[in-house]
């Protein structure tokens, strides 16, 4: 267990799926109505559900944590997020991998606006060090496995990232900040309704230019490092339009264009060295996703149908070598998929989810070319029990054309006790991930290996149980939550070193805990616990970069009405790692802790000043090994509000 197109050509299944589509209806029912006061989430049933009536393990990162934090990335939103830990190659803009309950990095399904953003050019994984935070609504971290409603890649989870929609009057919204590692920040967004007509348009642009990452003791004596430099520029558009009072049109669209220079490895040599020269990586992606809703019966009989597409373009120019330069490689690749959801109001409490989905994954000249179909359907259960019990019961068939049939299920029944208040919420369930196109058809013959398109899906069959637990009116509330995961036909290099197989086994294991505690009525404090133990069954050794214990605490305090301020430290414990050439393929690597701070000065009701200091103590850790972290920054801003 390792650490971590536009074309879709029309078929009896895509037909028949789009038939249906269009012959039902769709929408998002809830078993009973969600209490008031209780947030809302979609990702772990597909439909809007209170999160006191949800059996999964699910944290909920809103709009109003990023701001007040002034987390500008979405590594830096996830890095405290328990049963997760987070690898970053450096600073901003380097490559980022996320590991939910001990999983690989490929086993987090990705979505953003219900858009599939797993790169099928990137082994089947999502990079989330191109994600800026401008213009989120939420994100929605469900750990466990979720096949029987994602489908292939939720062997450990689904992160699902959710954009604001425009609602009111027009407002215009934009910020600006700089400080430390030349950075330079702007934001703009411009959001309103008018009568069935609604909008939001975001453009956020993120550079540091100077950001030391490579460790000074790894340079062949003699050579200077070279910093880092990140530019990124995103661009999201929400419309909606509702046609009668049962159906509504709508789409959504995220544009990045990011560019980074960082500094590789020479391979020349070995141990391999850090180059001399930087390389250059350039990306574009692309998500869009056009829908169409449509209710009937009262919103008893509810559908939505959609199509959506994710489009990926990298290019990464190395430096020249001695006999000439080196031509610039690429990593192309697409994802198209049309689906259908329906929801059916069967009684008042109990609601019935039905999908139907056809997706095909392209790569493009990368160095080959290379598709994959995948078409689906599924169906949930969502029933409440005496009022005190919500069961979801879901089962799905995805038929793979590589491959063929895989058939996965799960159930989340969730108890609140009314008389204590007590929460406690259970999960057992099945998980699968497809091969990659790159494990299946990409091979490197010059260096004698080959790819395997034999290849089966990876399996997993996992568990959780915990309880929450409030006291003092809400005041305080603490939980625990245990869980399992068995992993198998893991895919890795056989033991002749040449190819890939499904030979691997592994068994991830662990709790996760949090403490809250509302102070006052404008101090919180929480504090987070997570221990992860993920080995490979077969030689009985540690996963790399899964470390055991991780541990955070936040605050947020509302100092006076114009004035807020929040923190956090993390706590991240010993992991097992290789050196940055991975010619010592396990080592220690060392705990550290790191700390951040910010505040917000409300000027008036339209100006804000702002400000954070990031690595409070300087410290300068490297997770991974061989790529440090950036040490102390300050940084400074202003955010304007017109209309509304």
């Amino acid at each position: 267990m390792r650490a971590e197109r536009p074309h879709c050509p029309a078929s009896g299944r895509l037909i028949s799926l789009l038939a249906l589509a269009l012959a039902a209806p769709a929408g998002a029912q809830t078993a009973q109505p969600p209490q008031a006061g209780k947030p809302l989430v979609v990702t772990a049933t597909r439909s809007p559900t209170a999160v006191d009536k949800v059996g999964s393990s699910i944290t909920l990162i809103t709009a109003a944590d990023i701001a007040a934090h002034q987390w500008r990335t979405l590594p830096d939103a996830l890095a405290d997020a328990p049963g997760l830990n987070l690898v970053q190659t450096g600073g901003p803009g380097g490559y980022t991998s996320v590991f939910i309950r001990g999983a690989n990095a490929n086993h987090t399904k990705v979505l953003i606006d219900g858009i599939e953003a797993n790169d099928p050019s990137q082994n089947g994984a999502f990079d989330f060090g191109q994600a800026l935070t401008a213009g989120i609504a939420s994100v929605e971290v469900l750990r466990g496995p979720q096949s029987s409603l994602y489908g292939s890649d939720a062997i450990g989870g689904v992160i699902n990232i959710l954009t604001a929609s425009g609602e009111g009057p027009a407002k215009f919204e934009g910020s600006l900040e700089g400080g430390a590692f030349d950075t330079f920040n702007q934001t703009a967004r411009v959001s309103g309704s008018a009568t069935r007509f609604h909008y939001a348009v975001t453009v956020d642009h993120f550079r540091a230019g100077a950001t030391p990452v490579t460790p000074l003791d790894l340079l062949p004596a003699g050579r200077a490092r070279i910093d880092d430099a990140y530019e990124n520029t995103t661009a999201s558009l929400k419309l909606g339009v509702d046609l009668t009072s049962n159906a509504s049109l709508g789409l959504t669209a995220r544009y990045v264009d990011y560019a980074l220079r960082f500094t590789g490895d020479d391979f020349s040599v070995y141990p391999s060295v850090p180059e001399a020269a930087q390389t250059d990586q350039n990306g574009r992606q692309l998500f869009i996703r056009g829908a169409g809703r449509l209710s009937l019966f009262s919103g008893a009989f509810s559908n939505v149908v959609g199509i959506g597409y994710s489009r990926f373009r990298t290019r990464l120019q190395s430096p020249d070598v001695p006999f000439g330069p080196q031509a610039p490689t690429f990593d192309r690749g697409d994802h198209l998929k049309l689906d259908w959801q329906g929801t059916i109001a069967l009684t008042r409490h109990e609601v019935l989810v039905l999908g139907a989905e056809e997706a095909a994954d392209r790569l493009i000249q990368s160095p080959i070319s290379a598709e994959v179909r995948n078409g689906a359907a599924f169906a949930e259960l969502q029933s409440a029990i005496g009022g005190d019990i919500n069961v979801a019961a879901s089962a799905r068939i995805d038929d793979n054309d590589r491959f063929g049939t895989a058939v996965t299920w799960r159930l989340a029944p969730v108890w609140r006790i009314a008389a204590t208040g007590t929460i406690v919420r259970a999960t057992f369930g099945t998980g699968f991930k497809s091969p990659t196109l790159s494990q299946l058809f990409v091979s490197f013959p010059a260096f004698g290996f080959f790819a395997n398109p034999n290849l089966r899906p990876e399996r997993s069959l996992g568990y959780d149980v915990g309880f929450e637990q409030p006291l003092a009116g809400g005041r305080f509330a603490f939980g625990v939550t245990v869980f399992h995961n068995a992993i198998t036909n893991l895919i890795d290099t056989n033991a002749a070193g040449d190819s890939l197989a499904n030979i691997g086994r592994a068994t991830t294991y662990g709790l996760e805990s949090f403490l809250k505690v509302a102070a006052t009525r404008d101090l919180t404090l929480r504090a987070d616990y997570t221990y992860t133990v993920a080995k490979d069954d077969a030689t009985g050794l540690e996963l790399l970069r899964r470390p055991k214990n991780k541990a955070s605490l936040s605050a947020t305090w509302r100092a006076t009405g114009r004035l807020s301020i929040s923190a956090t430290a993390t706590y991240v414990g010993s992991w097992v790692d290789g050196n940055r050439s991975f010619s010592i393929p396990r080592l220690n690597a060392p705990p550290y802790v790191v700390a951040n701070i910010a505040a917000a000065y409300d000027l008036g009701p339209r100006v804000q000043v702002f400000g954070r200091i990031d690595n409070l103590t300087g410290r300068r850790y490297e997770d991974p090994v061989g790529f440090q972290k950036p040490g102390f920054g300050a940084y400074g801003g202003v955010r304007l509000k017109l209309g509304g």
